[in-house]
């Protein structure tokens, strides 16, 4: 799509005269929509003067430049200005609270005089507490709220609308200059000047952070004096529930959609402010945190491997919040899953017991022996943390474990403060990073668990001092909502999941996708994900609102079909087939609006939907519990502690508790065909053309290469020993007969195997692509070779020592017969 249509339908028609004016600098520029796009376009009459380029440069650089950052700077001023004015209101608000429960203190403890004055004051709405100030009433106060509401909706739009116009703008700045040196470039060249201009002008660079805490707080304000008790806190019933259930939903989320993510999420959830020392210093202006995990795996990759191929394994990481030379606390996380139960085991310590613990030389006894004396040696801490360590270093040493990446992000946590029922956390400028030892260029010194050069450094995103091979930068940035199984969904979640701002990314683990892409020599499996980085993942909202929809339909119709089976089918009253009730319709673009609404149930197809997610068991919620927890990053799910387990119900055997998935149980259940049917000879999967992973066929290649060389080195190795053995010679001679024979077959083994392999391929074969017959055979060969070569060259010299000692011996006969 050309600029010029883009810019026209991402214009906000209250600021249509403040964009920039890209069809005056394309008359200015004589651009022909259909001239070839080269720098000889110019024609002779086209004569491209001083003049022309002195107007068209004024007219980009000085007068829209110069307009476009003066209303981005004033806007923004505007805002700020319009957000200072709504914290006025709600201070008053927040005054008269506090003067009326001071009043009801001072009641409480004054002579009954003082009592009735008090009493007389506040009825009239003339006086706080105080009796110095006037207290507005109660609907004062609710009108106020409104009022102050709707000015936040309008704010938080126009930030929106305001970061948009930044971003289109600066790319139409771009592509002004971009065709006029693709046009005069020949004689003229603009770009440098306009990046000179943009660094001085920077409307792009704002950081619209500090506004979205202010406005997030009174988002929080508002909400909890509007809504009452039902969003300040958890209720009693709540509060003693001895086990939560959380489904957690992954997506990935495009840079340009992030901000209008945040504002879509902080209308409703306050951003959590992560301070390491203690939550009572914490600060508005206090930066997200930066998270770093180091991965373990073996050098052959098992773990990866298992976690890919069948998504039961375990899984070992190191965890910590800022940088290293701070000396956080390092979290020891090791996961295990097996037949769908997971558990995982715990705790902390610090840098410089790391690489001893590592190797097993140091038990932790320290940290268990204080642990001991304060919660006793019986205590339930005490024995968890002596079996977490001991359970961590057996692993570590049975499957031969080290550090093999790294991955660092950034993170932003919602939540409200005590109410854990909705949790969300936003990961940016994540990258990953290798950590291994395992070729002969290790990145990480063998000795050591970390790389010293980025901790020692205190190297921060995007790490452009490392290496290219050793750096990937993940191109969005991940959102993960967890909300409580309880029973009911708030319709704004529903409407930035199912938004075009997001992605959906189910299982996305960073370990996986780290090594995928960091380690594609050494694995070779890969996750389903990857092909869609290569796509773009934005979409149109009125698309995306209609594939919902169609989603939503089939899910209906889905549930439908299996309530029927399950002989639960859902009263017609809660759903129909054919239509949808209102409460299905979602906004397209999450407005706020909508978003307002709160939605009193869920519908039947909700709830199947939910029992079938992903289960975490989770405690109460503090701070840093969704600031720094750890991610479903490993299983999908989330646990705080030292040791848990859960049991995930997943595909039929969460819908049919009964129903096996065995092979014998498959081979019984045969369906009799009606007549005119008959059972197909070929699947449908197998009927569309195949599409082949790069990867996988450049690895079969790869292998064939390898064992032609292997073969052409034996053949040379023999040609060399017939050559240099000489006529005389038979033993080498032989041995080189039978060392090309080795490299004949060799070569021949290649390319049988590499043709086997296609074919499997190209038929989408799920068998096993090993086959080390070959290379026994080829070893076997060769160590037969070198031992016969050895014991003939061994025997070829005991008989030439013999004969030169029966030489000896012949001639001392002689000279002693020729004495005598």
């Amino acid at each position: 799509m050309r600029y010029g249509r883009t810019l026209e339908r991402a214009i906000y028609p209250p600021w249509r005269e403040n964009y920039i004016d890209y069809t005056k600098l394309k008359k200015l520029l004589r651009e022909d929509e259909s001239a070839p796009s080269s720098p000889s376009t110019e024609s002779p009459e086209d004569n491209w003067t001083d003049d022309d380029e002195s107007k068209f440069v004024d007219e980009l650089v000085n007068v829209q430049l110069e307009k476009v950052h003066d209303f981005h700077r004033d806007t923004y001023e505007k805002l700020r200005d319009r957000t200072a004015k709504c914290e006025a209101r709600l201070d008053t608000v927040a005054v008269a609270q506090n003067g009326e429960e001071e009043a009801q203190d001072r009641t409480k403890s004054t002579e009954a005089t003082d009592a009735t004055d008090a009493s007389d004051a506040k009825p009239n709405g003339e006086s706080n507490g105080n009796g110095k100030k006037p207290v507005p009433s109660e609907s004062d106060k609710q009108e106020t709220l409104k009022e102050v509401l709707a000015e936040l909706d309008q704010i938080t739009k126009e930030t929106n609308e305001l970061e948009k116009y930044s971003r289109i703008n600066y790319s139409g700045f771009l592509k002004a200059a971009k065709k006029h040196d693709r046009k005069r470039g020949t004689s003229y060249r603009v770009r440098p000047l306009l990046q000179v201009r943009l660094s001085a002008l920077p409307f792009n660079q704002e950081d619209y952070g500090p506004l979205l805490y202010r406005l997030s707080a009174m988002y929080s304000f508002v909400r909890q004096h509007l809504e009452g008790a039902e969003n300040r806190g958890i209720s009693v019933s709540e509060a003693v529930e001895d086990k939560k259930e959380y489904i957690s939903h992954k997506f990935w989320v495009h840079p340009d959609n992030m901000l209008e993510v945040k504002t879509m999420i902080l209308r409703r959830l306050p951003v959590l402010v992560y301070n390491p020392q203690t939550s009572k210093i914490a600060e508005g202006n206090q930066p997200d945190p930066s998270m770093t995990s180091i991965y373990f795996d073996s050098p052959a990759f098992s773990l990866y491997s298992n976690k890919v191929d069948n998504n039961e394994a375990s899984s070992l990481r190191l965890r910590w919040f800022g940088q290293l030379a701070e000396k956080p606390q390092i979290w020891v996380e090791k996961k295990t899953v097996k037949n769908e139960t997971s558990s995982e085991q715990q705790f902390t310590t610090k840098e410089k017991y790391i690489q001893h613990f590592i190797k097993g030389e140091d038990h932790m006894e320290k940290q268990i022996k204080k642990l001991e004396d304060r919660a006793g040696v019986d205590s339930a801490e005490a024995k968890n943390l002596k079996s977490s360590v001991e359970e961590v270093q057996t692993f570590i040493k049975e499957h031969n474990l080290q550090p093999v990446l790294r991955a660092n992000y950034t993170r932003t946590a919602f939540q409200i403060p005590g109410d854990d029922r909705v949790r969300i956390s936003l990961d940016t400028d994540l990258a990953f990073i290798r950590e291994d030892a395992i070729d002969d260029r290790p990145c990480r010194d063998p000795e050591s668990w970390h790389r010293t050069d980025i901790d020692n450094q205190q190297m921060e995103y995007p790490f452009s001092a490392i290496r290219k091979g050793e750096v990937n930068r993940f191109p969005y940035a991940l959102l993960e909502i967890k909300v409580r199984n309880s029973g009911k969904r708030k319709e704004w979640i529903q409407d930035i999941m199912h938004s075009h701002l997001v992605k959906e990314a189910p299982r996305f683990s960073k370990f996986v996708h780290g090594v995928s892409i960091l380690f594609e020599d050494y694995v070779n499996t890969f996750p389903f994900w990857l092909p869609q980085l290569e796509t773009d993942i934005r979409r149109d909202p009125q698309e995306a609102f209609e594939e919902e929809q169609a989603k939503r339909q089939k899910q209906i119709d889905d549930d439908f079909a299996v309530g029927s089976l399950l002989k639960s089918r859902p009263s017609m009253s809660t759903f129909s087939p054919g239509k949808q009730t209102r409460k299905d319709i979602i906004s397209p673009v999450g407005s706020p609006a909508m978003a307002g609404k709160a939605n009193t149930g869920t519908s039947a197809a909700e709830t199947r939907m939910s029992k079938l997610g992903n289960i975490a068991n989770m405690e109460p919620t503090q701070v840093n519990d969704t600031a720094g927890e750890a991610d479903d990053d490993e299983t999908g799910t989330t646990r705080i502690g030292n040791e848990r387990s859960v049991t995930v119900p997943g595909g039929l055997k969460g819908l049919f508790p009964s129903f096996s998935t065995s092979k014998y149980a498959a081979s019984r259940r045969t369906a009799k065909l009606p007549p005119g049917v008959s059972k197909p000879e070929s699947w449908i999967k197998d009927a569309g053309p195949v599409k082949v992973e790069a990867k996988v066929w450049l690895a079969n290649q790869r292998t064939f290469i390898k064992w032609q060389h292997v073969s052409v080195l034996l053949a040379s190795l023999s040609l060399g020993l017939f050559n240099a053995a000489g006529k005389d010679n038979s033993i080498a001679r032989g041995l080189a007969v039978v060392y090309t024979i080795v490299a004949v077959l060799a070569a021949a083994w290649g390319y049988g195997i590499y043709m086997w392999r296609v074919s499997l391929i190209r038929g989408r074969s799920g068998k096993d692509f090993d086959a080390v017959t070959g290379p026994v055979v080829v070893c076997i060969g060769l160590i037969v070779a070198l031992v016969l070569n050895f014991g003939f060259k061994y025997q070829a010299v005991r008989q030439d020592w013999n004969r030169e000692q029966d030489m000896v011996m012949f001639n001392q006969t002689l000279a002693h017969w020729g004495d005598l």
